[in-house]
């Protein structure tokens, strides 16, 4: 195509990458009005005007073993794309997170002389750090969310560079929690807990259980306590029903397709580690952090030291320090959530300090990253492949 049409595909892995696409695809396009783009998202994207040949919830899984185990189907996915991609020959390809999906693909198509970006770095700065060796052969280029991100790629012969977070300028941290409550329907004045089991199937499945136990006891201990729920999808909701429908358990609001309503809303967040968890932050609501992978993926993360980072989640990441709780494996369990929750809502102080902190992050985040992002590849369209 022509330099003011270009075919641009982009596959993105879950609703978190459909997200990130939906903001880039609405930049470009204000630069290339005819510009066709393809590829794998979800609904945001497709809002955005993408054509889709598959969704994003086909490529939703998560631990090595997991994989595995859809390996199969994710293997004929990725072959029939990489037919077709080199049959259409886009002007450029741009792989949002999913590297284990995207970074195999990429080297593939930048071989074949078709300009490659990753847009969210893979946490090669935490853990595998070796696997930036391989993001040097796939991509010409790798946007960034996070600023301390380019020095290091830059450590590596890379080209990279620091966009901010589209989420960050998208999200205001002065979102009324009435206002919010109003908008879910939420008519109760007293203090709400918020619980975000994840957008994956196997992460759901690992956290429901425990979050739902942790509101029981927290209704318990704190009677007139209201709790809500954000769904990410149909699959995740029918799965936490299920979780819902055993004896004892406390009666919680399920709200779809509405995350930032039902943070927004609440005194504190039980959070899915992730993205969710950087969207808690940015509206500015205390967060207890779990996190559940299958017990031999978790071992043999262990046994080989793939991991070099000391925080999984993203604010106590970018601060550098535990700012919130983060419960890992058997410790994400419903007592020891219920335990965190409730040392929150009984510290206004510690509620005070965390929210001056989660205002300095949120403002060094803030760059308009889908504007940068586009910026930088029309930079990359604009050079001979």
């Amino acid at each position: 195509m022509s330099a003011s049409t270009p075919s641009i595909t982009l596959v993105a892995g879950e609703t978190s990458g459909d997200q990130l696409g939906a903001a880039l695809i609405s930049e470009l396009r204000k630069r290339y009005p005819d510009a066709v783009f393809t590829g794998i998202g979800g609904r945001n994207m497709r809002a955005a005007g993408m054509i889709t040949w598959w969704d994003c919830e086909e490529l939703a899984v998560f631990g090595l073993f997991e994989v595995l185990s859809h390996f199969p189907r994710l293997y004929r996915i990725r072959r029939e794309l990489r037919k077709r991609l080199l049959a259409l020959k886009p002007d450029v390809f741009i792989g949002i997170d999913a590297p284990d999906f995207n970074l195999g693909l990429e080297s593939a198509l930048k071989r074949a002389g078709i300009r490659t970006v990753h847009y969210v770095s893979p946490t090669v700065w935490a853990w595998r750090e070796k696997r930036v060796r391989k993001i040097a052969r796939a991509v010409d280029l790798v946007l960034c969310l996070f600023p301390f991100e380019p020095d290091f790629y830059r450590g590596h012969g890379v080209s990279a560079v620091y966009v901010g977070h589209p989420m960050a300028d998208q999200i205001s941290n002065k979102i009324d929690p009435a206002e919010a409550r109003s908008q879910l329907g939420i008519e109760s004045t007293g203090k709400l807990v918020a619980l975000l089991p994840g957008s994956r199937i196997g992460e759901v499945s690992k956290l429901a259980e425990p979050m739902i136990e942790a509101a029981r006891i927290i209704a318990e201990q704190s009677p007139g306590m209201s709790f809500v729920s954000a769904m990410a999808n149909a699959k995740v909701r029918i799965l936490f029903e299920s979780a819902l429908e055993r004896p004892g358990t406390t009666a919680i609001q399920l709200v779809d397709n509405d995350p930032r309503n039902v943070i927004a809303a609440a005194d504190v967040v039980m959070v899915a580690s992730g993205t969710a968890a950087l969207e808690t932050m940015l509206i500015n609501r205390p967060m207890v952090v779990s996190y559940r992978i299958a017990r031999s993926t978790y071992q043999l993360i262990k046994s080989l030291k793939l991991v070099k980072a000391n925080h999984i989640s993203l604010p106590n990441i970018l601060a550098g320090e535990a700012l919130v709780p983060e419960l890992l494996q058997h410790e994400a369990n419903g007592p020891k959530l219920a335990q965190e929750v409730l040392g929150w809502l009984d510290d206004s102080g510690r509620r005070s300090d965390l929210h001056k902190r989660f205002s300095q992050l949120n403002s060094d985040l803030r760059c308009n990253a889908g504007e940068k992002a586009a910026q930088a590849v029309c930079e990359l369209l604009s050079r001979s492949p």
